[in-house]
């Protein structure tokens, strides 16, 4: 398997951890789907990688770099889409707007500096 070049050299790489006795394994392919067409363009995610546990019961994590960011035990439920988006761009790409994803109010310091020329004109 030969990986481009920008992948190797990149960090970015996002990890599933699914309960398989739960049969959560469509639900992590559908945020590992989520994430890879919403960051597809931007070369941020070098990789998204399903890691069925078979061990612990309830088991649902995502993991950007090594960095737990949702952990359904602890959150108390399952993410939407946009809350996994939103921490990976956190992590990987803060500059970066998710459009409608993205939470309300927040601006890219890009978009802060064009308002700002918009009102001295």
């Amino acid at each position: 398997l030969k990986l481009f070049s920008w992948a190797a050299a990149m960090a970015g790489k996002i990890q599933i951890v699914y309960c398989v006795r739960c049969k959560w394994m469509l639900r992590a392919a559908w945020l590992a789907q989520e994430l890879l067409s919403t960051f597809e363009k931007d070369r941020i995610i070098s990789e998204v990688a399903l890691v069925p546990d078979l061990d612990t019961g309830g088991q649902f994590e995502i993991l950007c770099d090594g960095q737990t960011i949702w952990s359904r035990k602890a959150e108390g439920r399952f993410p939407e889409a946009k809350e996994i988006k939103q921490r990976v761009r956190d992590i990987l790409a803060p500059e970066r707007n998710l459009g409608h994803s993205d939470a309300p109010g927040r601006q890219t310091s890009g978009q802060a500096t064009e308002q700002a020329d918009a009102g001295d004109t």
